[in-house]
Protein backbone atom coordinates (compact mmCIF):
# COMPACT_ATOMS: atom_id res chain seq x y z
CA UNK A 1 0.00 0.00 0.00
CA UNK A 2 1.24 3.43 -1.09
CA UNK A 3 2.23 5.66 2.09
CA UNK A 4 0.74 9.42 2.27
CA UNK A 5 4.30 10.72 0.85
CA UNK A 6 3.51 8.46 -2.74
CA UNK A 7 0.26 9.79 -2.68
CA UNK A 8 1.43 13.33 -2.22
CA UNK A 9 4.13 12.42 -4.64
CA UNK A 10 1.94 11.07 -7.72
CA UNK A 11 -0.87 14.36 -6.81
CA UNK A 12 -3.21 11.59 -4.83
CA UNK A 13 -2.89 14.39 -2.24
CA UNK A 14 -2.62 18.09 -2.30
CA UNK A 15 0.70 19.29 -0.12
CA UNK A 16 1.93 22.89 0.06
CA UNK A 17 4.59 22.52 -1.97
CA UNK A 18 8.43 24.29 -1.14
CA UNK A 19 10.34 22.55 -4.25
CA UNK A 20 11.35 19.08 -6.23
CA UNK A 21 13.31 17.68 -8.35
CA UNK A 22 13.41 14.57 -10.59
CA UNK A 23 13.56 12.35 -7.21
CA UNK A 24 12.96 14.10 -4.05
CA UNK A 25 9.94 16.73 -3.02
CA UNK A 26 10.13 19.46 -0.03
CA UNK A 27 6.84 20.77 1.45
CA UNK A 28 5.24 22.04 4.88
CA UNK A 29 4.21 19.97 7.77
CA UNK A 30 0.43 19.84 7.84
CA UNK A 31 0.89 19.50 11.93
CA UNK A 32 4.41 21.77 12.36
CA UNK A 33 6.20 22.42 15.89
CA UNK A 34 6.82 25.50 14.41
CA UNK A 35 6.20 27.76 11.32
CA UNK A 36 8.11 26.57 8.24
CA UNK A 37 8.35 23.36 9.38
CA UNK A 38 9.26 21.42 6.44
CA UNK A 39 9.70 17.88 5.36
CA UNK A 40 11.90 16.43 2.55
CA UNK A 41 11.67 12.89 1.11
CA UNK A 42 12.79 11.11 -1.95
CA UNK A 43 10.15 9.96 -4.70
CA UNK A 44 11.56 6.71 -4.50
CA UNK A 45 9.29 5.01 -1.51
CA UNK A 46 11.94 3.17 0.84
CA UNK A 47 10.77 2.98 4.21
CA UNK A 48 13.70 3.39 5.98
CA UNK A 49 16.13 5.73 5.22
CA UNK A 50 19.62 4.20 5.80
CA UNK A 51 17.75 1.51 3.64
CA UNK A 52 18.33 4.15 0.32
CA UNK A 53 21.37 3.73 -1.89
CA UNK A 54 24.27 5.68 -1.27
CA UNK A 55 23.60 7.77 -3.95
CA UNK A 56 19.89 8.66 -2.70
CA UNK A 57 20.96 9.03 0.57
CA UNK A 58 23.42 11.90 -0.09
CA UNK A 59 21.34 13.43 -2.83
CA UNK A 60 18.58 13.72 -0.22
CA UNK A 61 21.23 15.36 2.48
CA UNK A 62 22.51 17.91 -0.23
CA UNK A 63 18.53 18.49 -1.24
CA UNK A 64 17.54 19.45 2.43
CA UNK A 65 20.49 21.48 2.41
CA UNK A 66 19.35 23.96 0.15
CA UNK A 67 15.63 23.92 1.42
CA UNK A 68 16.81 24.44 5.14
CA UNK A 69 18.72 27.26 3.66
CA UNK A 70 15.74 29.21 2.04
CA UNK A 71 13.73 28.09 4.78
CA UNK A 72 16.48 30.18 7.59
CA UNK A 73 16.42 33.15 5.13
CA UNK A 74 12.24 33.10 5.16
CA UNK A 75 11.95 32.44 8.69
CA UNK A 76 13.46 34.29 11.67
CA UNK A 77 15.25 31.65 13.83
CA UNK A 78 18.62 30.56 15.18
CA UNK A 79 18.80 27.31 13.02
CA UNK A 80 17.23 24.89 11.13
CA UNK A 81 17.02 21.74 13.07
CA UNK A 82 16.90 18.00 11.46
CA UNK A 83 14.91 15.29 13.28
CA UNK A 84 15.19 11.80 11.62
CA UNK A 85 12.65 9.38 13.52
CA UNK A 86 10.94 7.80 10.66
CA UNK A 87 8.03 5.66 12.84
CA UNK A 88 5.10 7.74 11.60
CA UNK A 89 5.00 7.33 8.37
CA UNK A 90 6.67 4.23 5.82
CA UNK A 91 8.46 6.41 3.67
CA UNK A 92 12.20 7.95 4.23
CA UNK A 93 11.49 11.68 5.43
CA UNK A 94 13.75 14.51 6.72
CA UNK A 95 11.78 17.16 8.59
CA UNK A 96 13.75 20.12 8.71
CA UNK A 97 12.22 22.91 11.92
CA UNK A 98 13.18 26.59 12.48
CA UNK A 99 14.85 26.81 16.23
CA UNK A 100 14.95 28.88 18.80
CA UNK A 101 16.20 26.53 21.54
CA UNK A 102 16.53 22.77 21.49
CA UNK A 103 12.69 22.36 23.00
CA UNK A 104 11.15 23.81 19.68
CA UNK A 105 11.86 20.08 18.44
CA UNK A 106 10.62 18.28 20.57
CA UNK A 107 8.00 16.39 19.27
CA UNK A 108 5.84 15.41 22.49
CA UNK A 109 4.99 19.34 21.99
CA UNK A 110 1.54 20.82 21.10
CA UNK A 111 1.78 20.77 17.15
CA UNK A 112 0.61 24.42 15.71
CA UNK A 113 -2.51 24.53 14.07
CA UNK A 114 -1.84 27.14 11.01
CA UNK A 115 -4.95 28.33 8.10
CA UNK A 116 -4.31 27.01 4.93
CA UNK A 117 -3.88 30.83 3.92
CA UNK A 118 -0.96 30.72 6.29
CA UNK A 119 0.72 27.81 5.29
CA UNK A 120 0.16 28.69 1.40
CA UNK A 121 2.01 32.33 2.85
CA UNK A 122 4.70 30.31 4.06
CA UNK A 123 5.38 28.09 1.71
CA UNK A 124 5.19 30.98 -0.78
CA UNK A 125 8.22 32.58 1.20
CA UNK A 126 10.49 29.80 1.61
CA UNK A 127 9.71 29.28 -2.61
CA UNK A 128 11.26 33.25 -2.89
CA UNK A 129 13.85 32.12 -0.78
CA UNK A 130 15.12 29.34 -3.24
CA UNK A 131 18.29 29.89 -5.54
Amino acid sequence: MASIFSKIVKGEIPCYKIYETENYLAFLDVSPLAQGHTLVIPKKETDYIFDLEDEEFSGLQLFSKKIARAIREAIPCKRIGVAVIGLEVPHAHIHLIPLNNVSDINFSRPKLNLSKEELEATAKKIREQLR
